[in-house]
């Protein structure tokens, strides 16, 4: 067994690999570029190596530094992670040829199947189900268009190299394979370094489903289930489970015998996953292969008890594997969200800067559920404009499907973040979802379900009187808490508050009269019942935590004026309590203007400004291009919302914009 290793990645995956390699006595060594200086990885790691700036393309993408490293501290062995280096043939067979053991497949099993265009043939080849489409290169737009016309609308465009949703796009027509082409084409070589695009038929309301594959090098393959990753948003994972909803035992055998037919084809020798899309029927067709450890990977690793990352640092090793197929066994339900740094309110675009707050829910049982959080980031430390926007990939798991979507909907509601923009909202908001729930899935979910964008909502009905009695209670305890300290700096006499309170919650009005003490709270609501909140919150605390006549839940807290903003399954309220008199006040006061923003276009998000498309003067119509803005490895194209005339460009190309920075001004 090896006595060190590196991890050629940084963030949460690097993390999650020093964890195991910490269990099984192996030392590790992590890379950073500048922006990493700081970051978790580099501080968990026994020994950590500079390697160069910010830009992946300078520092985690040059192969020669990682040797380097490798080199420097004496590290015996690298494993990739995913994303970077991790399905370059290239790095395997450098690694290779410096005496340095890959932690990963063979590099012919990289080339055979990490490619995308080569995998459909080996796939073909080995009899595996596969979607039709063209597998050659595609040279330019022009020839994607003739192959799409041929193939049938839609289409997909996908990069050779891809992976993690870039370079990749749904094509509908002519001019949207014309346009996306380009735009793909771009985002892989800047991704991946490979430029190679290739065109194949979309499955119209597809399902996502992978199988899990493992092997050694001594011949033996194993599939671990299935995941389903169906809840995708640009191409890009958001919510996955395992095992899938759809299968049964038959199709589930028969998709894993497929995977592990086309490993063996290749030889495969580590951790992989077969990728195939499915029909609401459990038709399958061969999608790819991923050569390396997949992103939701925990989800298998909890439904079966194997170690992945543990199981491919002993592959390496050279032992064989430890379990047979008849050994694997599906135990339960898990369910992982993947919580990224952007703003779903404004189309998923990524949002960068500081983590003010950041508190997840604490790992470990939860009733009858497991929770596990993977992440690589702390609070107080920085998400960068120069990588993927991933925060941490939250998993829940449950003996069924249900109980781990409601211990994930409690996790969710207990991970407190500040300081950028995320997706706990949506994520919340999804769990609750019946279509979620009774698993009528299809890849197409979220542009369905949110057809006019994701919106933050007030709390409804029987949700909103439950956050109301939290606010209750959150401004009894407040109080109770400014009555002891007047009280020991006056000590003459006591500090009384009216015990009828009014909570404003958006557009709901509750009031009531209360009564208790710090950790117990009675609340008679004007309509004549009565409630209990139990809770040992206290005011800082961005978390409050309790039961509401008797149901436990978490809501999180940020105090503003003159009250507190709550959030609970998906919903979000900025929330004031009064007395009587000063709700009747509250209630005359006219409500803020927002200020007019038609005649600019405004940042999006922070990022870099590729192109501008227009010039000073320029008349233009509703629809037509603005400019290209770069964030987190991602080219999104600004359109104008109406006809008009560009009055003023106020940004350059190269420039670095923060949000909402005026782009360009309108007549």
């Amino acid at each position: 067994m090896f006595s060190k290793i590196l991890i050629a990645n940084r963030g949460e995956i690097a993390c999650r690999v020093i964890k195991t390699a910490r269990r099984m006595g192996i030392k590790t060594v992590a890379v950073y570029s500048d922006a990493d200086r700081d970051a978790l990885h580099v501080e968990m790691a026994d020994e950590a190596v500079w390697i160069g700036p910010a830009p992946a393309a300078q520092s985690y993408l040059l192969i020669e530094r990682i040797i380097a490293a490798c080199k420097q501290t004496g590290a015996e062995a690298v494993h990739p992670g995913y994303g970077f280096l991790s399905e370059r043939e290239a790095f395997a067979q450098a690694l290779k040829d410096n005496g340095i053991v890959f932690i990963g497949p063979n590099p012919h099993a990289i080339a055979a199947m990490g490619d995308k265009i080569e995998s459909k043939k080996a796939a073909a080849a080995a009899g595996v189900s596969t979607v039709p489409g063209y597998l050659g290169v595609i040279h330019d737009a022009q020839h994607a268009m003739t192959i799409a016309e041929e193939i049938g609308y839609p289409v997909m465009l996908k990069a050779s190299a891809g992976g993690g949703g870039k370079g990749m796009r749904i094509a509908w027509s002519a001019s949207e394979v014309q346009e996306g082409f380009d735009r793909s084409k771009s985002e892989a070589a800047s991704s991946f370094g490979d430029d190679r695009m290739f065109v194949e038929k979309f499955i119209v309301n597809p399902r996502h489903i992978e199988i899990q594959v493992l092997g050694d090098k001594h011949g033996n393959v194993i599939y671990l289930g299935e995941r389903e990753c169906s809840v995708q948003r640009r191409n890009q994972k958001v919510i996955e489970e395992a095992p899938s909803p759809l299968l049964d035992e038959a199709t589930r055998r028969k998709m894993g015998e497929q995977a592990v037919a086309l490993a063996k084809a290749v030889n495969y020798d580590s951790a992989g996953t077969v990728e195939f899309v499915a029909g609401q029927d459990r038709s399958f067709f061969f999608l790819e292969m991923n050569t390396r450890l997949q992103v939701e990977h925990p989800v298998t690793e909890m439904i079966t008890g194997v170690d992945l990352v543990e199981e491919m640092i002993r592959v390496a090793a050279g032992e064989k594997l430890r379990l047979a197929q008849a050994d694997v066994r599906l135990d339960g339900w898990a369910v992982e969200s993947r919580i990224y740094a952007e703003d779903p309110t404004r189309n998923f675009l990524p949002s960068t800067g500081r983590l003010v707050t950041y508190r997840p829910p604490a790992e470990g049982p939860d009733g009858a559920a497991m929770v596990r959080n993977d992440t690589g980031v702390f609070e107080g430390g920085e998400i960068s404009i120069f990588y993927d926007p991933m925060i941490a990939k939250l998993v829940t798991h449950a003996p069924t499907r249900i109980e781990a979507i409601e211990a994930q909907a409690r996790a969710l509601d207990a991970f407190a973040i500040e300081g950028i923009r995320h997706n706990i909202p949506f994520l919340a908001t999804m769990m609750a979802q019946e279509r979620w729930r009774s698993a009528r899935l299809s890849t197409g979910y979220i542009a369905e379900e949110f057809p006019e964008g994701f919106a933050l909502t007030a709390p409804r009905g029987a949700l909103a009187r439950r956050i109301a009695l939290v606010a209750f209670a959150i401004d009894h305890v407040q109080n109770l808490r400014k009555r002891a300290i007047s009280d020991q700096m006056q000590g003459w006499r006591t500090v009384t508050f009216e015990a009828e309170r009014v909570v404003m919650l958006g557009d709901a009005v509750f009031g009531g009269t209360v009564s208790g003490a710090l950790n117990a709270v009675s609340v008679g609501l004007d309509d004549g019942s009565e409630a209990g909140v139990v809770s040992d919150w206290r005011p800082g605390q961005p978390v409050w935590r309790g039961r509401v006549d008797g149901e436990r839940i978490a809501v999180q807290v940020r105090p503003i004026q003159n009250g507190v903003t709550l959030a609970h399954a998906g919903t979000h309220a900025a929330t004031r309590v009064y007395t009587r008199r000063e709700a009747e006040l509250a209630a005359m006061m006219p409500a803020k203007i927002a200020a007019d923003t038609s005649k600019v276009l405004l940042c999006p998000m922070p990022g870099l400004v590729k192109a501008i498309s227009v010039s000073a003067g320029q008349e233009i119509k509703a629809g037509e291009q603005l400019c290209i803005v770069e964030a987190m490895k991602m080219e999104n194209v600004l359109r104008a919302e109406r006809d008009g005339t560009v009055a003023k460009i106020n940004a350059r190309e190269g420039d670095s914009l923060a949000v909402d920075a005026v782009i360009m001004e309108f007549a």
